[in-house]
């Protein structure tokens, strides 16, 4: 038997109890009221989409570099809407080989980009590299700053990039243009704080985001700043653009749509974030814009779909974890509008665009932190945790090919080959048929460049030739010359002539000297006059 308690005590200890109590109550309405997902099909939605370009499936001229195929890949995402889908008219299928490789031990978060015959590779410690496509020989490579997490764009004649620290132990950022054929400075412009979104360059202007909030439209070829906006938090993200409308989340859980012209924002909406909105839902994805939506993953778990004419919620699924990947947006024939984006709980997920309903969920088996890519209709993705690579049937969700490569992004193509990232190196990965006509293009070229230098070796030899055959006619005048005043001397000094000769402003005449003659060791004389 308990004593009874009396007086205070029994109160203190019933209140002790309540306050149990209440806490329990407390605990299973937050776990209860957590945000749920939402499905609104009918906001407004667009069937058919701007398609990105399909690679270019003619081969280049036999005779030409095999590079000269006029594809592009200028931005992290492939297009300014960042929807990460190339289409292909013929699929790649594995297996593939690795053509070449550029090896290192600095980390790759993000992909490179193309343009032309090159790649633009930033790697995390800041250093930026021309990367030919054919070779994988490293053209030129430039320190941009100290630490960078973000991938360059390339457009016309210059690469764009921003940087988390131009400096060691300073944290503002920078942004430059680089000269595309050099890696030589065009400009260059101090940030106040640290930039990780990578840049996005149209209509002569470079559009990204920091830290403190700015997002920045700066004047493609001198820098000049355009116009600034602030957001109510980090922009971290890169920007993606569509219709003359730029669209970006924030560290304030915030999803902005503003206008690319002057900068002035269309509309703002927030995140579910925590149960009664304790906690925002911060946004480190690139959104995509597709189908007149904005698709974006959050921190607080979920996956958004925005109207993006007005920010109205058309759908939202939450995860098991946080999404730090940003979507990949495509129409594969077979499997409709569908958003590929991955997941710390460590599934891949391919969502109807529309509704929001799952199509597939692949499990990865580790945190996916990186943005997949569809090309043709694969899925390709990186697992962080594990440190490898797949490709999925976009379609399906079935596992068509892996690697035990990767970490973050997964790679870039031309259609026709994967430049594939590693943790910490770049492949160029292709089939075997394609390899070996790289193979021989490679081959024909280096022959040319062979049969070239011999052209030019032979052309540098006829101008040493022609350089040597000068100087001896040159050296035979001087010593016919001298030859001759030796014989007009001594002829003079048999007559007993004189010759007359200016000297410190006065003519002198006088018979000419003796010859001066020295006999070498070889035992001819040589006779020279002497100076007068």
């Amino acid at each position: 038997m308990f004593p009874r308690l009396r007086g205070r005590w029994r109160w203190l200890v019933l209140g002790g109890v309540f306050c149990v109590v209440a806490a329990g109550a407390a605990v299973a309405i937050l776990v209860t009221s957590q945000p749920g997902d939402v499905s609104n099909p009918d906001v407004e939605f667009t069937d058919t989409q701007a398609t990105s370009p399909t690679s270019t499936e003619g081969e280049p001229n036999a005779t030409g570099h095999p590079m000269d195929d006029h594809f592009v890949w200028p931005d992290f995402g492939y297009d300014k809407a960042r929807t990460r889908y190339l289409p292909l008219k013929t699929p790649l299928r594995p297996p593939f080989v690795s053509e070449w490789r550029v090896t290192g031990r600095v980390l790759i978060e993000f992909p490179p980009v193309l343009c032309g015959r090159a790649l633009y590779l930033q790697k995390n410690n800041g250093a930026i590299y021309k990367i030919s496509r054919l070779t994988g020989r490293v053209r030129w490579k430039t320190k941009a700053g100290y630490l960078a997490a973000s991938s360059p764009a390339c457009a016309g004649r210059n690469v764009y990039a921003v940087v988390l620290a131009r400096g060691k132990g300073i944290k503002g950022g920078r942004v430059m243009a680089l000269d595309a054929k050099n890696g030589r400075v065009r400009w260059s412009r101090k940030l106040p704080s640290r930039a990780e979104s990578s840049p996005l360059v149209a209509s002569g202007r470079v559009y990204f985001g920091t830290e403190d909030g700015t997002v920045y439209a700066l004047r493609a070829r001198d820098g000049a700043v355009r116009w600034r906006y602030k957001a109510a938090g980090a922009v971290k993200g890169g920007l993606a653009l569509s219709q003359g409308r730029l669209f970006f989340g924030d560290y304030g859980g915030k999803v902005h749509a503003i206008r690319a012209s002057n900068g002035t924002s269309i509309w703002q909406t927030s995140s579910a974030g925590s149960a009664f909105g304790l906690k925002a839902g911060r946004f480190y994805s690139t959104p995509a814009t597709a189908y007149g939506r904005v698709y974006v993953g959050s921190l607080d778990g979920f996956v958004y779909s925005f109207a993006a004419s007005n920010g109205k919620l058309a759908w939202r699924h939450r995860t098991g974890s946080y999404v730090y990947s940003s979507p990949a947006v495509a129409s594969v024939p077979g499997a409709g509008p569908t958003v590929y984006i991955g997941s710390y709980d460590g599934r891949l997920y391919a969502f109807d665009a529309r509704s929001g309903s799952v199509r597939w969920a692949h499990n990865a088996g580790g945190k996916i932190s990186g943005a997949p890519v569809v090309v043709g209709d694969l899925v390709f993705y990186s697992n962080l945790s594990r440190r490898s690579s797949a490709a999925l049937g976009a379609v399906t969700g079935k596992l068509v090919w892996s690697t035990g490569r990767g970490a973050f992004n997964p790679l870039i193509s031309d259609g026709r080959r994967l430049y594939f990232v590693g943790y910490s190196s770049l492949f160029m990965l292709a089939s075997p048929a394609r390899a070996r006509r790289d193979e021989r293009a490679r081959d024909r070229l280096a022959g040319a460049a062979g049969a070239g230098a011999a052209r030019a070796k032979r052309k540098a030899d006829k101008r040493r030739a022609q350089a040597v055959r000068s100087h001896k006619r040159k050296v035979a005048r001087r010593v016919a010359a001298r030859r001759a005043a030796v014989r007009r001397n001594a002829r003079l000094r048999r007559q007993h002539r004189e010759i007359c000769f200016k000297s410190h402003g006065r003519t002198v005449c006088r018979i000419p000297r003796p010859l001066v003659c020295v006999k070498h060791h070889n035992g001819r004389t040589e006779c020279r006059p002497r100076k007068r």
